[in-house]
């Protein structure tokens, strides 16, 4: 079985449960038995959600999104006046 077809098959069983929940609070009333389960459904529910279907097929790159950077190293006057964390100031010798 198939991750996805298991998150399905989670999410249909979360749903009988939620409904055998559903005829126990018609039967039992708003008892905290009934309150506790409903929020153990809740609960599953949730985790269930945070669990994402993993792709049966990769996802295409688009590249429109790809930025080449070039080789080449940057203008040095492109760092005037900037820090370097926890070192000071970069060759505060450039003008």
């Amino acid at each position: 079985m198939s991750t996805n077809a298991e998150l399905a098959e989670l999410r249909r069983t979360i749903g009988q449960l939620r409904r055998c929940v559903g005829a126990l609070r018609s039967r039992y009333g708003d008892q905290s038995a009934v309150r506790r389960l409903a929020n153990d459904v809740d609960r599953l529910d949730i985790d269930a959600g945070d669990f994402e279907p993993i792709p049966t097929q990769p996802t295409p790159v688009d590249r429109s999104d790809i930025v080449k950077i070039p080789d080449k190293p940057y203008d040095p006057l492109l760092w005037r006046g900037a820090d370097d964390e926890g070192v000071g100031g970069y060759r505060r010798d450039l003008r």
